[in-house]
């Protein structure tokens, strides 16, 4: 899933850089046609860009010396990082947190489970807590939730 992920970033910004000269060397008209493929930049706005436009970024970009490649694959893992650091800062809004306290009382495990994303230590501790007595569990869980 990482390697899918961070393979679509590489060919989404490889794109995005080349765009402008892959059209500007080659004036067919042929690009109409093509399937259109969305690529988001690291700004988070989308472009439509065709499959040969791609073909063309990926053949250009495994291309390029080594020493170019690994500093491209740096950049878009640097992209990645701040994405995933943006994307957490935007989820954390007033409603998902009144809607985690409100299932942290109903179901303390799934509270735990969707503010965390995995089945880690704090899950299971939530889980542990609430089938011994229910009031351990919701306490546990509004302080995971609320932290």
């Amino acid at each position: 899933m990482k390697k899918n992920i961070f393979a679509y970033v590489i060919a989404s910004s490889a794109c995005l850089l080349f765009t402008a000269t892959v059209f500007a060397s080659n004036g067919s008209t042929d690009y109409k046609r093509m399937a259109p493929v969305t690529a988001v930049d690291t700004t988070g706005n989308t472009e439509t860009v065709d499959a040969v436009t791609l073909r063309n970024a990926m053949h250009e970009f495994s291309s390029l010396s080594r020493q170019e490649r690994k500093s491209r694959i740096k950049e878009a893992k640097a992209y990645l990082k701040e994405y995933k650091a943006q994307k957490k800062a935007n989820t954390d809004s007033d409603t998902n947190t009144l809607l985690l306290v409100i299932l942290a009382i109903i179901l303390p495990p799934l509270a735990v489970f969707l503010h965390e994303n995995a089945l880690n230590t704090k899950f299971w501790l939530s889980l542990l807590l609430t089938l011994i007595f229910w009031i351990p569990g919701v306490i546990y869980a509004l302080i995971v939730v609320l932290t």
